[in-house]
């Protein structure tokens, strides 16, 4: 248990071949955390989730035909791409298990740097000026007293 506690350190020094492997294999079973988070979205898309998103992206689309005419065509497109992504990042994970190197870690490493700094942009860029779309609505619900319109 101890090897996988220093595994997963990114600090710690590496100094055996043993340590290097247990690290790779550390960091494929978080690939493999990520392979279960997108299957439940995929299985929650293929219960319902479509269906909403289609109707948000027509909400979205409003008067503009040629845009509602394509929110199916869009939703199909993301559903076929978060499937293909789980496909990719089981496939990386697997690789990572058995032919550990250090380009993986390194791709995801960037990716999760990537994906986090574009959602602290999101939360800092001044969205006054923005018109209220379905996209960035407030969400409203009755039994929810803590959520505002303003």
């Amino acid at each position: 248990m101890s090897n996988w506690i220093k595994a997963i350190n990114p600090t710690g020094a590496i100094t055996t071949e043993a340590e290097a492997v247990t690290a790779a294999r550390a960091s494929a079973l978080a690939i493999f955390l990520g392979v279960v988070v997108g299957i439940v979205a995929v299985a929650m898309m293929m219960n319902g989730g479509m269906a909403a998103i289609e109707a948000a992206a027509t909400a979205a689309a409003g008067d503009n035909p040629q845009a509602a005419s394509m929110t199916g065509a869009i939703v199909q497109g993301a559903f076929y791409m978060a499937i293909a992504m789980v496909v990719i990042q089981l496939i990386l994970g697997l690789v990572q298990w058995f032919k550990p190197n250090v380009v993986i870690p390194i791709l995801f490493l960037v990716l999760v740097v990537y994906g986090l700094g574009t959602s602290a942009l999101g939360l800092t860029v001044d969205q006054s000026n923005v018109p209220q779309t379905a996209a960035n609505a407030p969400v409203m619900h009755s039994t929810w007293s803590f959520c505002s319109s303003s």
